[in-house]
């Protein structure tokens, strides 16, 4: 087996890249400094993994980069189609196609409009994570770099699969679903690497091409911090999916019951991400069980509200700004369905 691989992320409608009543253009075909930005992307990684995986949304893409990738003179390379029998968009569709098109025990994954790279950075990313099943940057207001991680493949696996199946795309709820997470400050190692940062530069725009964004490294947070949950309950996990199918072929019961045994399996193991969604799910089984928003609905949606809150107080103890918003928001919609 492999030991490392990288995932280069190139199946976004890249929205912010249009120009207003022009026909859409393609980010990763646009030219930085002569190259597209995906032979930047593959030519920065490949000479510090094992596998090079781009990940895309359809075949069509797929036929056209390994074209032009071709024309550059670039072998290896493997194109990965998101899986079909996954209903959801986003990265984390992405992340999971890749994550099971590879073999290496360890993935980085990389926007392709992320030209400048550095192969330190790369190196660093993948020494950092030993121990370890998401490592991603947190800037110094406490935002993250979400599509920059470095994974453990077989246990993301598992969780990237459960997120699809629980409806849960953003690429944030890989941290989220982590058992042991690294919060690398690029103010710290990093930023011996790569002095100006300039590995952190993306692309969005069409006059980013030209002129070159800079990131802010306003904010208190210049150290690496780590969250350990323990050991996450693989079996729990693969229940979840379980009771995702019963959800979909409609058998509420079920659901509910495996929904509720999970939630209360990681309430114990006071991993608070997990006891959430099983909550929230439950709540949903319940109410599609029962045809209306009952009195037992509303008390899962109240579980599920109480256990994202514990989850955003985790993340401000280690200035997590980005997560920590994203948990209380899932926290308010929870209590708005309770309140109903």
């Amino acid at each position: 087996m492999n030991n490392r691989a990288a995932l280069i992320l190139a199946g976004g409608k890249a929205e912010r890249f249009q120009v207003s009543k022009q026909p859409w253009q393609d980010k990763a075909l646009a030219q930085v400094d002569g190259k597209p930005l995906l032979m930047h992307a593959v030519q920065n990684v490949q000479a510090v993994v094992d596998e090079v995986a781009v990940c895309v949304n359809n075949a069509e893409r797929r036929t056209r980069y390994s074209q032009v990738l071709n024309q550059h003179g670039v072998e290896g390379v493997k194109f990965v189609v998101d899986q079909p029998n996954c209903t959801i968009e986003g990265p984390v569709r992405a992340i999971m196609s890749g994550l099971q098109a590879v073999s290496s025990a360890h993935c980085l994954t990389l926007p392709v409009d992320m030209p400048f790279l550095k192969r330190e950075v790369a190196e660093y990313m993948f020494t950092a994570a030993e121990g370890f099943d998401v490592v991603v940057p947190m800037w110094p207001d406490g935002t993250l770099e979400t599509l920059v991680m470095s994974l453990d493949r077989q246990n993301m696996l598992a969780t990237t699969q459960t997120l699809c199946m629980l409806n849960k795309p953003r690429a944030n709820n890989i941290a989220r679903g982590a058992s042991k997470l690294l919060l690398v400050s690029p103010l710290h190692e990093i930023k011996l690497l790569d002095p100006q940062l300039k590995t952190f530069v993306n692309i969005n725009t069409q006059g980013d091409l030209t002129q070159l964004p800079s990131r802010s490294t306003a904010g208190e947070i210049k150290e690496n911090h780590s969250i350990n949950r323990g050991c996450l309950p693989v079996s729990e996990v693969s229940l979840l999916r379980e009771a995702a199918k019963f959800l979909e072929k409609g058998n509420f019961l079920n659901a509910t019951k495996i929904f509720e045994e999970c939630q209360s399996s990681f309430c114990t193991h006071g991993i608070h991400f997990w006891a959430a969604l099983s909550a929230e799910k439950k709540a949903e089984a319940i109410k599609r069980l029962e045809k209306r928003v009952s009195i037992e609905a509303k008390k899962a949606y109240k579980e599920a509200a109480d256990s994202y809150g514990f989850e955003a107080v985790e993340y401000s103890s280690v200035g997590c700004r980005r997560l920590a918003e994203c948990a209380l928001a899932d926290k308010d919609w929870c209590q708005t369905q309770a309140a109903a």
